[in-house]
Protein backbone atom coordinates (compact mmCIF):
# COMPACT_ATOMS: atom_id res chain seq x y z
CA UNK A 1 0.00 0.00 0.00
CA UNK A 2 1.51 2.86 -1.01
CA UNK A 3 0.57 6.57 -0.64
CA UNK A 4 -0.12 9.46 2.35
CA UNK A 5 -2.59 9.15 5.10
CA UNK A 6 -3.69 12.36 6.80
CA UNK A 7 -3.99 10.99 10.39
CA UNK A 8 -5.60 12.93 13.51
CA UNK A 9 -3.73 11.98 15.98
CA UNK A 10 -5.18 11.77 19.51
CA UNK A 11 -3.64 12.56 22.92
CA UNK A 12 -2.05 10.33 24.72
CA UNK A 13 -0.58 8.45 22.08
CA UNK A 14 3.02 9.05 20.50
CA UNK A 15 3.88 9.80 17.15
CA UNK A 16 5.81 6.24 17.55
CA UNK A 17 2.30 5.21 18.61
CA UNK A 18 0.00 6.22 15.53
CA UNK A 19 3.17 4.31 13.29
CA UNK A 20 2.71 1.47 15.38
CA UNK A 21 -0.60 0.77 15.38
CA UNK A 22 -1.24 1.73 11.87
CA UNK A 23 1.59 -0.56 10.96
CA UNK A 24 -1.06 -3.56 12.34
CA UNK A 25 -3.82 -2.11 10.53
CA UNK A 26 -2.26 -2.35 7.39
CA UNK A 27 -0.50 -5.22 8.02
CA UNK A 28 2.80 -3.45 6.29
CA UNK A 29 6.02 -2.67 7.90
CA UNK A 30 6.97 0.36 5.42
CA UNK A 31 5.43 3.07 7.50
CA UNK A 32 6.60 6.33 8.52
CA UNK A 33 5.29 9.11 10.02
CA UNK A 34 6.87 12.94 9.38
CA UNK A 35 7.54 14.81 12.24
CA UNK A 36 6.49 14.25 16.02
CA UNK A 37 4.04 15.64 18.00
CA UNK A 38 3.83 15.12 21.86
CA UNK A 39 2.20 12.55 22.99
CA UNK A 40 -0.37 15.64 24.52
CA UNK A 41 -0.80 17.53 21.44
CA UNK A 42 -3.64 16.50 19.09
CA UNK A 43 -3.57 17.29 15.40
CA UNK A 44 -2.58 17.00 11.92
CA UNK A 45 0.20 13.83 11.28
CA UNK A 46 1.04 12.81 7.95
CA UNK A 47 2.18 8.80 7.82
CA UNK A 48 3.60 7.98 4.58
CA UNK A 49 2.99 4.24 3.78
CA UNK A 50 5.11 1.84 1.40
CA UNK A 51 6.86 3.97 -1.37
CA UNK A 52 5.68 7.21 -0.27
CA UNK A 53 8.07 6.56 3.13
CA UNK A 54 10.61 7.91 0.76
CA UNK A 55 8.73 12.05 0.70
CA UNK A 56 8.99 11.64 5.23
CA UNK A 57 11.68 13.78 5.09
CA UNK A 58 10.53 16.33 2.47
CA UNK A 59 6.80 16.71 4.56
CA UNK A 60 9.40 17.14 7.86
CA UNK A 61 10.77 19.70 6.19
CA UNK A 62 7.30 21.99 5.19
CA UNK A 63 5.64 25.09 7.29
CA UNK A 64 3.93 24.16 9.86
CA UNK A 65 0.61 25.75 11.56
CA UNK A 66 -0.93 24.96 15.17
CA UNK A 67 -3.03 26.61 17.48
CA UNK A 68 -2.20 26.84 21.11
CA UNK A 69 -3.21 28.18 24.94
CA UNK A 70 -0.59 29.94 26.62
CA UNK A 71 -1.09 30.26 29.96
CA UNK A 72 1.01 33.56 31.90
CA UNK A 73 2.01 33.52 35.49
CA UNK A 74 4.00 30.04 35.45
CA UNK A 75 7.10 28.57 34.30
CA UNK A 76 7.70 24.83 34.72
CA UNK A 77 11.00 22.64 33.52
CA UNK A 78 9.17 21.57 30.43
CA UNK A 79 7.60 24.80 29.23
CA UNK A 80 4.45 23.18 29.58
CA UNK A 81 1.77 22.42 32.01
CA UNK A 82 2.68 18.76 32.59
CA UNK A 83 5.92 20.13 34.43
CA UNK A 84 7.35 20.96 37.64
CA UNK A 85 6.62 24.61 38.65
CA UNK A 86 9.73 26.72 38.63
CA UNK A 87 8.44 30.19 39.40
CA UNK A 88 5.08 31.65 39.92
CA UNK A 89 4.31 35.73 38.99
CA UNK A 90 1.07 38.09 38.79
CA UNK A 91 -0.27 39.00 35.84
CA UNK A 92 -2.60 41.38 36.61
CA UNK A 93 -0.88 44.48 35.38
CA UNK A 94 -1.01 43.07 32.09
CA UNK A 95 -2.55 44.51 29.49
CA UNK A 96 -3.99 42.99 25.92
CA UNK A 97 -1.63 45.40 23.74
CA UNK A 98 1.18 44.18 25.77
CA UNK A 99 0.68 40.89 24.93
CA UNK A 100 -0.17 41.77 21.61
CA UNK A 101 3.07 43.76 20.87
CA UNK A 102 4.75 40.67 22.89
CA UNK A 103 3.79 37.83 20.74
CA UNK A 104 4.34 40.20 17.29
CA UNK A 105 8.25 40.92 18.32
CA UNK A 106 8.36 36.81 17.21
CA UNK A 107 7.34 37.16 13.85
CA UNK A 108 9.94 36.57 11.01
CA UNK A 109 13.35 34.53 11.27
CA UNK A 110 14.76 34.54 14.95
CA UNK A 111 16.96 32.06 17.05
CA UNK A 112 15.34 29.67 19.94
CA UNK A 113 16.89 27.20 22.28
CA UNK A 114 15.05 24.30 22.25
CA UNK A 115 13.27 23.18 25.73
CA UNK A 116 14.95 20.39 28.07
CA UNK A 117 12.15 17.95 27.16
CA UNK A 118 12.76 17.43 23.48
CA UNK A 119 14.01 14.99 21.30
CA UNK A 120 16.86 16.81 19.95
CA UNK A 121 20.45 14.50 20.77
CA UNK A 122 23.58 15.40 22.73
CA UNK A 123 26.33 13.61 22.58
CA UNK A 124 24.10 10.62 21.22
CA UNK A 125 21.56 11.05 23.90
CA UNK A 126 17.94 12.63 23.76
CA UNK A 127 17.85 15.68 25.32
CA UNK A 128 14.43 14.93 27.41
CA UNK A 129 16.49 11.77 28.77
CA UNK A 130 18.96 13.69 30.27
CA UNK A 131 16.34 15.96 31.75
CA UNK A 132 14.60 12.84 33.68
CA UNK A 133 18.19 12.17 35.67
CA UNK A 134 18.20 15.71 36.45
CA UNK A 135 20.80 17.07 34.01
CA UNK A 136 20.40 20.03 32.61
CA UNK A 137 23.10 20.42 28.90
CA UNK A 138 24.06 23.88 27.05
CA UNK A 139 21.41 23.81 24.02
CA UNK A 140 22.68 26.16 20.77
CA UNK A 141 20.28 28.13 19.60
CA UNK A 142 18.22 27.18 16.35
CA UNK A 143 17.13 29.69 13.64
CA UNK A 144 13.49 29.48 13.12
CA UNK A 145 11.03 31.65 11.17
CA UNK A 146 7.39 32.25 11.90
CA UNK A 147 5.54 33.34 9.14
CA UNK A 148 2.28 33.99 10.78
CA UNK A 149 1.50 34.60 14.83
CA UNK A 150 -2.53 35.92 15.20
CA UNK A 151 -3.43 36.15 19.03
CA UNK A 152 -7.13 34.68 18.55
CA UNK A 153 -8.35 35.29 22.33
CA UNK A 154 -7.02 37.02 25.62
CA UNK A 155 -8.49 36.18 28.60
CA UNK A 156 -6.26 38.21 30.87
CA UNK A 157 -8.70 37.25 34.07
CA UNK A 158 -7.80 33.60 33.38
CA UNK A 159 -4.64 34.55 31.86
CA UNK A 160 -4.36 32.67 29.32
CA UNK A 161 -3.81 33.50 24.96
CA UNK A 162 -5.32 31.23 22.63
CA UNK A 163 -2.40 31.62 19.43
CA UNK A 164 -2.05 30.50 15.70
CA UNK A 165 1.22 29.92 14.49
CA UNK A 166 2.95 29.30 10.98
CA UNK A 167 6.62 28.39 11.52
CA UNK A 168 9.15 26.29 10.09
CA UNK A 169 10.70 23.14 10.45
CA UNK A 170 12.15 23.02 14.20
CA UNK A 171 9.99 25.94 15.76
CA UNK A 172 8.96 24.20 19.75
CA UNK A 173 5.93 26.27 20.57
CA UNK A 174 6.33 25.60 24.27
CA UNK A 175 9.30 27.18 23.82
CA UNK A 176 7.40 30.61 21.91
CA UNK A 177 4.68 30.68 24.83
CA UNK A 178 7.70 30.56 27.35
CA UNK A 179 9.44 33.21 25.60
CA UNK A 180 5.99 35.18 24.73
CA UNK A 181 5.78 35.08 28.96
CA UNK A 182 9.31 35.97 29.62
CA UNK A 183 9.06 38.97 27.02
CA UNK A 184 5.78 40.26 29.28
CA UNK A 185 7.84 39.15 32.56
CA UNK A 186 5.23 36.89 33.98
CA UNK A 187 6.82 33.60 32.46
CA UNK A 188 4.35 31.23 30.52
CA UNK A 189 3.35 27.67 29.72
CA UNK A 190 1.66 25.95 26.83
CA UNK A 191 -1.83 24.72 28.04
CA UNK A 192 -3.12 22.78 25.08
CA UNK A 193 -1.61 22.42 21.28
CA UNK A 194 -3.17 21.20 18.16
CA UNK A 195 -1.77 20.76 14.71
CA UNK A 196 -3.99 22.42 12.08
CA UNK A 197 -1.89 22.08 8.91
CA UNK A 198 1.29 20.39 7.31
CA UNK A 199 1.93 21.84 4.05
CA UNK A 200 -1.13 21.06 2.38
CA UNK A 201 -2.88 18.44 4.84
CA UNK A 202 -5.16 19.82 6.79
CA UNK A 203 -7.34 19.22 9.85
CA UNK A 204 -10.81 19.27 8.51
CA UNK A 205 -9.39 16.27 6.13
CA UNK A 206 -7.60 14.50 9.07
CA UNK A 207 -8.78 10.83 9.93
CA UNK A 208 -8.05 8.76 13.65
CA UNK A 209 -6.87 5.46 13.42
CA UNK A 210 -9.93 4.36 14.59
CA UNK A 211 -11.69 5.73 11.94
CA UNK A 212 -9.33 4.81 9.43
CA UNK A 213 -9.68 0.99 10.41
CA UNK A 214 -13.19 1.10 10.19
CA UNK A 215 -13.12 2.34 6.44
CA UNK A 216 -10.55 -0.34 5.60
CA UNK A 217 -13.27 -2.75 7.00
CA UNK A 218 -16.55 -1.19 5.66
CA UNK A 219 -15.69 0.89 3.26
CA UNK A 220 -12.50 0.07 1.31
CA UNK A 221 -13.52 2.49 -1.84
CA UNK A 222 -13.84 5.62 1.17
CA UNK A 223 -10.34 3.99 2.52
CA UNK A 224 -8.62 4.33 -0.85
CA UNK A 225 -9.64 8.38 -1.42
CA UNK A 226 -8.10 8.86 2.27
CA UNK A 227 -4.67 7.49 0.55
CA UNK A 228 -3.10 10.59 -0.61
CA UNK A 229 -0.98 9.51 -4.03
CA UNK A 230 2.70 10.51 -3.78
CA UNK A 231 3.04 12.33 -7.15
CA UNK A 232 0.01 15.14 -5.83
CA UNK A 233 2.89 16.48 -3.38
CA UNK A 234 4.48 17.77 -6.67
CA UNK A 235 1.81 19.37 -8.50
CA UNK A 236 4.15 22.29 -9.42
CA UNK A 237 6.41 19.79 -11.63
CA UNK A 238 5.42 19.20 -15.31
CA UNK A 239 4.42 15.43 -16.30
CA UNK A 240 6.47 13.14 -18.71
CA UNK A 241 5.31 9.42 -19.78
CA UNK A 242 8.17 6.95 -20.79
CA UNK A 243 7.62 5.22 -24.23
CA UNK A 244 7.21 1.60 -24.05
CA UNK A 245 10.25 0.38 -25.74
CA UNK A 246 12.47 2.30 -22.86
CA UNK A 247 10.91 1.52 -19.80
CA UNK A 248 13.97 -0.50 -18.74
CA UNK A 249 16.02 2.92 -18.43
CA UNK A 250 13.22 4.03 -16.77
CA UNK A 251 13.21 1.35 -13.62
CA UNK A 252 16.71 1.02 -13.76
CA UNK A 253 17.00 5.00 -12.93
CA UNK A 254 19.06 5.63 -15.84
CA UNK A 255 19.82 9.16 -17.69
CA UNK A 256 16.61 9.59 -19.71
CA UNK A 257 16.73 11.24 -23.27
CA UNK A 258 14.43 13.56 -24.24
CA UNK A 259 13.31 11.18 -27.29
CA UNK A 260 12.47 8.40 -24.52
CA UNK A 261 9.44 10.81 -23.48
CA UNK A 262 6.35 12.21 -23.71
CA UNK A 263 4.85 15.21 -22.48
CA UNK A 264 1.30 14.34 -20.43
CA UNK A 265 0.02 17.93 -19.33
CA UNK A 266 1.95 20.38 -22.08
CA UNK A 267 3.86 22.46 -18.97
CA UNK A 268 6.67 24.14 -20.11
CA UNK A 269 9.93 23.17 -17.94
CA UNK A 270 12.69 25.01 -16.45
CA UNK A 271 16.23 25.17 -16.71
CA UNK A 272 17.22 22.36 -14.23
CA UNK A 273 14.17 21.73 -13.63
CA UNK A 274 12.26 19.06 -12.27
CA UNK A 275 9.87 16.93 -14.05
CA UNK A 276 7.31 13.56 -12.91
CA UNK A 277 7.82 10.40 -14.73
CA UNK A 278 5.30 7.83 -15.39
CA UNK A 279 5.50 4.62 -16.45
CA UNK A 280 3.51 3.11 -19.99
CA UNK A 281 0.65 2.54 -17.61
CA UNK A 282 0.30 5.96 -15.75
CA UNK A 283 1.48 4.74 -12.53
CA UNK A 284 4.45 7.33 -10.75
CA UNK A 285 7.43 5.83 -10.98
CA UNK A 286 10.20 8.69 -10.17
CA UNK A 287 11.33 12.60 -9.80
CA UNK A 288 13.55 13.23 -12.53
CA UNK A 289 15.70 16.68 -13.34
CA UNK A 290 16.45 18.70 -16.95
CA UNK A 291 20.19 18.49 -17.88
CA UNK A 292 20.33 19.81 -21.08
CA UNK A 293 19.29 17.30 -23.65
CA UNK A 294 18.12 14.73 -21.08
CA UNK A 295 16.84 13.78 -17.45
CA UNK A 296 19.24 12.58 -14.68
CA UNK A 297 17.08 10.65 -11.66
CA UNK A 298 16.76 12.53 -8.19
CA UNK A 299 14.33 9.38 -6.71
CA UNK A 300 12.83 6.77 -7.46
CA UNK A 301 9.49 5.94 -6.45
Amino acid sequence: MDGILNIYKEPDFTSHDVVAKLRGILHQKKVGHTGTLDPAAMGVLPVCCGKATKVCELLAEKDKTYQAVCKLGVVTDTQDDTGEILEEHSFKDVTEEEVREAAASFLGESSQIPPMYSAIKVHGKKLYELAREGKTVERKPRNIYISQLDILQVDLEEGTILIEVTCSKGTYIRTLCHDIGGKLGTGAVMQSLVRTRVADFVIEEAVTLGELERLLLEEPEEFQRKLIPVDSLFPEYPRKQILPEYTKHLFNGNILEERYLRDLDGRQEEPGGKVLVYDQDGGFKAVYRRQKNNYAVVKMF
